[in-house]
C-alpha cells in the first residue's frame, strides 16, 4: 500500500528531467526519446511548466481519505485471515467482504464498508468467496431423480 508515493516520485523526476533538458536546448523529440515517452507528453509537461511554473511539474499529494489501518495492522491482516473464517464464528471457511470488514472492526476497531474490504482482499492477493447457501431440508436423492427423469422429459418436449 505504501508504494504509490514511490511511483509518483519517479514520474515527477521524469517531468523535471524533461524540463531540465529543454532548458539545456534539447528538442522535444529528443527529450521524448531519451525519457521513453511520447512527444505529446513532453509537450504537455513543458507547456504546464511555462504557463504555471516548475512547481506544477512536481507530484501532488495522493487524493482521497488516508488509510485507517496502520502499516503494522496491514501486515497483520493476512495472518488473521489465515486463521479461517470459522475461528471468528462464521459458518463455513469462506471470506466475503462483509466478513473481512467485521474482522477488521473486531481486531482493530476500524470500520470499513464491505466493498472496500473486498478491495483490501484483492490487494493482499486473496479472492472474495461466496458461501454456498443450501436449505437444511434439501433432499439430494430427490434432486438427482428429478434431474435424471423429470428434467430429461422436459428437455425432450422443448
Amino acid at each position: 500500500m505504501g508504494n504509490k508515493r514511490e511511483r509518483t516520485d519517479w514520474r515527477e523526476q521524469r517531468r523535471l528531467r524533461a524540463w531540465d533538458l529543454k532548458q539545456q536546448g534539447w528538442a522535444q523529440k529528443d527529450i521524448a526519446a531519451a525519457l521513453g515517452v511520447s512527444e505529446g507528453a513532453v509537450s504537455q509537461w513543458l507547456k504546464r511548466g511555462q504557463a504555471e511554473g516548475i512547481e506544477q511539474l512536481k507530484a501532488k499529494p495522493i487524493p482521497g481519505r488516508p488509510a485507517e489501518l496502520s502499516p503494522a495492522q496491514w501486515k497483520q491482516l493476512p495472518s488473521l485471515l489465515a486463521r479461517g473464517a470459522e475461528a471468528y464464528g462464521f459458518r463455513g471457511e469462506v471470506w466475503t467482504g462483509a466478513r473481512v470488514a467485521e474482522v477488521i472492526q473486531r481486531e482493530f476497531g476500524v470500520s470499513y464498508h464491505e466493498v472496500h474490504a473486498r478491495r483490501l482482499l484483492r490487494a493482499l492477493g486473496w479472492s472474495q468467496q461466496k458461501p454456498v447457501e443450501r436449505a437444511s431440508g434439501r433432499d439430494e436423492v430427490a434432486i438427482e431423480r428429478w434431474k435424471g427423469v423429470d428434467w430429461a422429459a422436459l428437455k425432450k418436449r422443448l
